[in-house]
Parts: structure tokens; sequence; C-alpha cells
């Protein structure tokens, strides 16, 4: 079971409550969306105002339980901007264009072929990208371990 906001908890469980917040108010606000307006004599199953109710209280919740997450994980910053910075460079670096040889990839040129040459080749972009991803890996490792051990 799920603790509360008001409960000590751990980062990895206040992760899956932060989860469950987003979710339920989310839902309560597509039931908004879809029960606020119901034609005359037709039942109303959900009331708007009781929904706005859940979606204010839980939208408090929210900012409570990110703002003490934020806090507790002062001191692993490095590590999340690290990972963060690392996976837009993995995006990057799988777009970029490592043909080699001859291609007639461009239609628009009079010669029916062109002889393309790349600096970083296919293989070693994709051994970057390899290393980039088991540094992920190792932070997240270390991240779950702090995630598990530190109570907020």
């Amino acid at each position: 079971m799920l603790k509360t906001i008001n409960e000590i908890m751990n980062i990895k469980q206040a992760l899956k409550l932060k989860n469950k917040l987003i979710k339920s108010i989310s839902d309560n606000t597509k039931l908004l969306q879809e029960y606020n307006t119901v034609e005359v004599g037709n039942e109303r199953p959900y009331s708007p105002v009781l929904l706005m109710g859940n979606i204010t209280k839980s939208t408090y919740e929210l900012i409570e339980l990110k703002s003490k997450i934020h806090r507790s994980n002062a001191p692993m910053f490095e590590k999340i901007f690290e990972m963060s910075e690392l996976k837009s460079n993995i995006k990057a670096l799988q777009k970029l264009d490592c043909t080699e040889g001859k291609s007639n990839r461009d239609r628009y040129r009079m010669e029916s072929e062109l002889v393309l040459t790349s600096e970083v080749s296919l293989v070693e972009r994709n051994e970057i990208i390899r290393e980039m991803e088991d540094r992920i890996e190792e932070l997240q490792d270390e991240m779950d371990v702090f995630n598990s051990n530190t109570e907020i």
C-alpha cells in the first residue's frame, strides 16, 4: 500500500506516490471535462464541484511532495544532471549521419552517385553511445540505492 504525504517514506516510495497523485489529477480532470455539462434531465454521474476539490487537494499534495523529493535529492543533483545530459547526447548522436562510401541519396545531383566519408564511423558512434548508456546505468543504480535508503 502506498504511503500518504504526511508519513515518513523513502524517495522511492515518494516517487510512486507522486505518480499516483499525477494520475489522480489527470483522471479527475478528464471526468470534470466530460461531466461538467450534461443534458437537462440526465443524471450527472460525477459532481464537478467535488472533482475540482479533489484536483485542488491532490495538486497541493503533489506540490508538497515534489518539494520534499527535490530537497532530499540535493546530494544527487550532479548525478541527475549528468544522466540527463548523457541522454540528450545519445539522442543527438543517434541522428549523426555516419554514411561511408558510394551513395545515391541525393536525387537532385546530376551525377548518379556520390562518395561520402565521415570522420566518426558508425562503429565509433555506436561504441560512444554504448559507453554513455553504461554510465547512465551506473548512475541509475546509484540513484536506486539512494532513493531506497533516503527518507523524506
